[in-house]
């Protein structure tokens, strides 16, 4: 099961800076189109829209421990 916010747009929203607000990365954008079949793509989105932002889970970074030198790595 999906968990969604429901946002409404704004003057001069984009899905890039939508992407940027909510995942913290303009070119995670993908969901949110997906999520949205009835909203336009366009450049920039009509304020008034309404829009489901689906709650992604943060993206892991597996070899983050292993860049760490050992004094600094986790036991």
């Amino acid at each position: 099961m999906s968990t969604y916010l429901e946002i409404v747009t704004r003057d001069g929203d984009r899905w890039d800076n939508l992407a940027w607000r909510y995942y913290g990365d303009p070119y995670r954008y993908e969901p949110l189109i997906a999520a949205n079949p009835h909203a336009p793509i366009v450049p920039i989105l009509p304020s008034g829209l309404r829009l489901a932002v689906p709650v992604l889970a943060a993206p892991t970074t597996p070899t983050a421990a292993a860049d760490l030198p050992p004094w600094k790595r986790g036991a």
